[in-house]
């Protein structure tokens, strides 16, 4: 049995009991980085959250998965098997998708625990997001790429998620804007650790407002563009009372806002 195990994002107690008591029963750890793996299986044992054991650990990463299961023997699945990415879940902009698809051919048991994830916790701490949204993992490094991917994607009606590396955001916040300088923003940088931190509003108070800002770290980004409706808005009655247009339509306009006889706003405007 093969089980991908979700890891935390920066605090570790946010290890699930279900994971622990997976680690417990698992002789076969696959890892995305088998370093970071030994220091997160040590910080747990140090901290009295899993027992002490060993572990044989093997690397498992987007440079090396399809040469890894080109070679490996099928018995080699006969072992309990846990698969740890870094950070969060497996398979959401980290490997495991296609160990998952190697194991479904062969049809080798597996399973997937429920965990943190930068995406769903990012989700839920905006107020973006009521329903839908899109996401696009990490957008591409090289700036016309990145130009042409968010304008493709910034005519959808649903919130965009995407992470993004502390060395390009200020590049991609200068982009958006270009595009389109009435979007709404939610970023979040190290969600869950001790640095922290949430920025929202339009985005040329957030791009302001980054340029001034220590902006180390991992952080996922969520943007909606707003709607003609939403940026419409209705007049005020000072504003139509205010407005050079005849007494009659503007009487209209008042009588609808104020449910009053159209004649007796229009007596009133003309001093009646």
């Amino acid at each position: 049995m093969v089980t991908f195990l979700p890891t935390p994002i920066g605090n570790l107690e946010d290890i699930t009991l279900r994971v622990l008591q997976r680690l417990k029963e698992c002789e076969v750890l696959l890892c995305e980085d088998t370093r970071i793996t030994k220091k997160l299986i040590t910080l747990l044992q140090e901290r009295g959250f899993l027992i002490k054991k060993e572990f044989t650990y093997y690397p498992l990463h987007s440079h090396n998965e399809e040469e890894f299961l080109e070679n490996i023997q099928l018995d080699f699945f006969h072992q309990e098997i846990a698969y740890l990415s870094d950070a969060g879940m497996p398979c959401i902009s980290d490997p495991g998708a296609k160990l998952i698809l190697f194991l479904q051919k062969h049809n080798i048991a597996y399973d997937v625990y429920g965990g943190i994830s930068a995406l769903t916790l990012g989700v839920a701490f905006s107020g973006i997001v009521e329903k839908e949204f899109t996401f696009l993992g990490f957008p591409p490094h090289k700036f016309q790429e990145k130009i042409e991917f968010f304008s493709k994607r910034l005519n959808s009606e649903v919130p965009l998620v995407f992470y993004e590396s502390p060395y390009r955001l200020l590049e991609t916040m200068e982009i958006l804007c270009k595009i389109d300088s009435n979007l709404q923003v939610f970023l979040a940088k190290e969600l869950t650790k001790k640095y922290q931190n949430i920025f929202f509003g339009k985005i040329t108070e957030i791009c302001e407002i980054l340029n001034k800002a220590n902006i180390k770290g991992e952080w996922v980004c969520i943007i909606k563009a707003v709607s003609k409706k939403e940026e419409q808005r209705s007049l005020t009655q000072e504003e139509i009372y205010s407005m050079d247009i005849p007494p009659k339509i503007k009487a209209k306009i008042l009588s609808k806002l104020q449910d009053r006889p159209t004649q007796e706003i229009y007596k009133e405007l003309c001093g009646q």
